[in-house]
């Protein structure tokens, strides 16, 4: 009786055992997708934004190129 309320027992304890392992598995899972999301959500950020600055820098090049107007002038007196 007392053997067989041991294997009983130990049965019990395996299975809750087993379930708190995949609970685990899951926690991890789910966190490494968590984490995975961040990372990628940060490193497309950063690339748009590493877009957008090549454009603002492009457009603030071409505002500070000299016209042709200006060659001329320049050009000019000499």
């Amino acid at each position: 009786s007392v053997v067989t309320d041991g294997g009983g027992g130990g049965g019990g304890a395996a299975a809750e055992e087993r379930s708190l392992f995949v609970v685990r598995v899951v926690q991890i899972a789910v966190m490494c997708v968590l984490a995975l999301t961040v990372v990628f959500g940060i490193f497309f950020l950063g690339c748009n934004l590493l877009i957008k600055s090549e454009g603002m820098i492009n457009f603030l090049a071409k505002d500070r190129r000299p016209s042709k107007e200006v060659e001329a002038v320049v050009v000019g007196p000499y």
